[in-house]
């Protein structure tokens, strides 16, 4: 959980303002006062809470930090990582003021909203963050998979695709790589980057019983980089800051190999095929209610936000047009 709490504000400056200039006359005026600026922030306090995806939670944690030092130090923002489905779990009965998601929220975790009286749209704002390329990983000692079409990654991960106790070789995939067992990794059941796996990239067929599914994203690197044998997928963000551990593999969605980056991540571009938005809800009603909410999260969707930081943590920025609208909304609040 991150909380960090930045040292107490400096104290304010003396207002001169235009109402004292004309209320004596101007030659009374200390020769040396400064000028008030026009508009000043008002001062906030008190906690905003965040919980959810994995994935999100390096943009999100390091967003409150620089919302923390940079623009309200005594707001303390704590930012958690149990997960997209764990974090709903959260925010439903009202826990948190968002909730970080790797995926798009559920029908049935809307329908569960609703029966505590809260409507997307109106008591609840979906807003995008970025744009994210699940990126396969495969250990530095593997040479032979640095490739690898759409269809053949799909099909290894499928139950039953070569062997029905699911213990696939590499020499399955393709003949000339090693008769060795492939060692199949992911993210578990509570992140939206499984669900994003499970549901998108498999259409919800069952993976193979030997997946080794955990829970932190940083024992997944710590497994892949100690096993030339295995093989995992999550968010790009991990990857490219574990790239002296980890090889992404290029894989080819029916054009040629095409490697995970920020210029080729993006639902038009050539990554596309591993292409997801992810996202954050915020409570409206807790908006309305407490002003460090409502103001962090104009922070989010300002340009100092995640438009800024997006791309510092693995994350592909969306048009600025997209965030500008988010601020509209947020700003009509009242």
């Amino acid at each position: 959980m991150l909380k960090k709490k930045a040292l107490a504000l400096m104290l304010a400056l003396g207002m001169v303002g235009s109402f004292a200039a004309c209320s004596q006359p101007a030659a009374e005026a200390p020769v040396d006062q400064a000028a008030a600026p026009a508009e000043q922030a008002e001062a906030l306090s008190g906690d905003v809470i965040v919980d959810g995806s994995g994935t999100v939670y390096p943009l999100m944690a390091h967003i409150a930090e620089e919302y923390m030092v940079n623009e309200q130090n005594e707001v303390s923002v704590q930012v958690g990582r149990a997960g997209s489905s764990a974090g709903f779990k959260k925010f439903i009965p009202g826990e948190t003021d968002f909730s970080d998601a790797s995926r798009k929220i559920k029908d049935e975790e809307v329908a569960q909203l609703e029966e505590k009286g809260l409507k997307m749209g109106e008591n609840v704002m979906e807003i995008k963050l970025a744009y994210d390329g699940l990126t396969m990983v495969i250990n530095p000692e593997n040479t032979w998979a640095t490739e690898m079409t759409q269809e053949e990654i799909v099909k290894m991960y499928l139950s039953g695709s070569f062997k029905a106790d699911d213990k696939v070789l590499w020499s399955d995939i393709r003949a000339d790589w090693p008769a060795e067992e492939i060692k199949f990794y992911g993210p578990n059941e509570n992140h939206g980057t499984y669900e994003f796996f499970a549901e998108e990239i498999l259409d919800k067929q069952p993976m193979v019983a030997t997946a080794n599914l955990q829970q932190e994203y940083s024992t997944l690197v710590d497994l892949v980089s100690k096993d030339k044998n295995a093989i995992a997928f999550f968010g790009f963000g991990y990857y490219v800051t574990n790239t002296d551990k980890l090889v992404a593999v290029k894989v080819d969605f029916g054009s040629g190999p095409v490697e995970p980056t920020l210029e080729t991540i993006g639902e038009d571009l050539d990554y596309a095929g591993f292409t997801r938005l992810v996202y954050t809800y915020l409570n409206l009603d807790y908006a309305k209610d407490k002003p460090q909410v409502l103001d962090y999260a104009k922070y989010v969707v300002s340009p100092e936000g995640a438009e800024r930081l997006a791309g510092e943590n693995g994350f592909a920025p969306l048009p600025a047009a997209t965030y500008a609208e988010y601020m509209t909304q947020l700003e009509a609040i009242q």
